[in-house]
């Protein structure tokens, strides 16, 4: 951090980037040359009884929008605030914050899909839509156990759970912004837990004569979300463009860990989504799973329960399932299935750079599918040699 004798030319002449100059004759008072701007700054101790509390910095404005002897003035109103020991930067000690306050502020923190954000917005403003302006502060637990024991009954357990779910997390937004917040009234009630989801075994040989009474498009849908083990939105928002035929990649954009995946398809996958690929280019259609019936252009909903068929998280379970039973190991299942692997190194492990080395592994998956197909195929000619005899 260079002195210098501030004077609006020499601020003119600084390079942008060139980092902080510090002004000889007022204390405190910076310039700061950004990449593209330059701002006047003062910086200064904030100590209380001889002890030091913390260094603090305070942006006053823009070198092209208020002079020196400006900026001058300010960093001296600025620094008599920090040499009395006040932080010029702590906001007020009550924010009052309130609750749709606080779920903006939730929202923002970090990156969420659209579906939670959709979720968390409709939770506050339609089932807590009268408490939304309300102070945070002001929701008291006798209150908030009120409104879980009205939604218990009006809209029943799980919804109830849910809101009250999302009120914990936006309330412990709260509680990080506003410090006379004391503690979450959502935390004393009892949620009962979720139901771990019980799966049948699946009958891969009953199963695929199921699909093939199917039309061609959800035959295929139902063989590609067990042959992949994909989340729902990552398989349904497949478009033509996200199959790589020469690389036999699938491309899932819609993760739930984010970013995206390259699942490797096996032989069967790959020859039955270029069949795909084939048959609906008539239709000028940019998704894998077209449907002319839904707004979106491609198929949406895609349980067959009526037929028996598995919905597309229970896909999930078989194929975990028989990822173990196929010899698959741990790590290469969870990074096919677009699970991060537990751990610190876990975070390490890049599974779009593993393409090749998950390849075999996902063969596996394919080949003990296919192996109880084939014996299905087999089944007439064994009853006609029967027959004959």
């Amino acid at each position: 951090m260079a002195v210098l004798h501030l004077t609006e030319s020499r601020i003119r002449d600084l390079d942008l980037g060139s980092g902080i100059w510090r002004d000889s004759e007022v204390k405190g008072l910076l310039v700061v040359c950004h990449a593209t701007t330059k701002t006047y700054a003062a910086q200064g101790d904030v100590r209380r009884n001889g002890r030091h509390i913390r260094t603090v910095r305070v942006k006053i404005d823009r070198v092209d929008r208020i002079s020196l002897r400006e900026a001058r003035n300010r960093a001296r109103a600025i620094m008599s605030q920090i040499q009395s020991g006040v932080d010029p930067t702590a906001g007020p000690k009550e924010s009052g914050i309130t609750l749709l306050q606080a779920l903006d502020e939730h929202l923002q923190e970090k990156p969420f899909r659209n579906a939670t954000v959709e979720s968390y917005r409709y939770n506050i403003e339609h089932y807590l839509g009268r408490y939304k302006n309300r102070a945070v502060a002001d929701l008291s637990r006798s209150e908030v156990r009120d409104i879980y024991q009205h939604l218990r009954s009006a809209k029943g357990q799980p919804t109830a759970t849910g809101v009250m779910r999302t009120l914990r997390a936006v309330i412990n937004t709260a509680l990080r912004l506003d410090e006379t917040l004391t503690s979450n009234p959502v935390t004393f009630l009892r949620l009962p837990t979720p139901k771990s989801r019980h799966v049948d075994e699946l009958d891969v040989a009953e199963w695929w004569g199921k699909t093939e009474e199917l039309s061609p498009i959800r035959r295929d849908l139902h063989r590609a979300m067990l042959l992949t083990g994909a989340r729902r939105a990552s398989i349904l928002n497949v478009k033509r463009k996200d199959v790589d035929l020469v690389r036999g990649v699938l491309i899932f954009n819609h993760m739930k860990t984010g970013g995206r995946m390259l699942f490797p398809m096996g032989t069967f996958l790959r020859d039955m989504i270029a069949r795909r690929l084939e048959d609906d280019l008539p239709f000028n259609n940019p998704w894998l799973w077209p449907s002319p019936a839904s707004g979106k252009g491609c198929t949406t909903e895609p349980k067959e329960r009526k037929r028996g068929l598995p919905s597309p998280h229970e896909y999930r379970h078989h194929a975990r399932t028989m990822f173990i039973a196929a010899g698959v190991p741990y790590a290469e299942s969870a990074l096919l299935l677009g699970q991060r692997l537990p751990g610190a190194s876990g975070g390490y492990v890049h599974a779009e750079h593993l393409v090749e080395h998950l390849r075999p592994h996902a063969q596996a998956l394919e080949n003990r599918i296919v192996a109880a197909r084939a014996s299905t195929l087999r089944l007439p000619a064994v009853t006609e040699e029967r027959d004959a005899a």
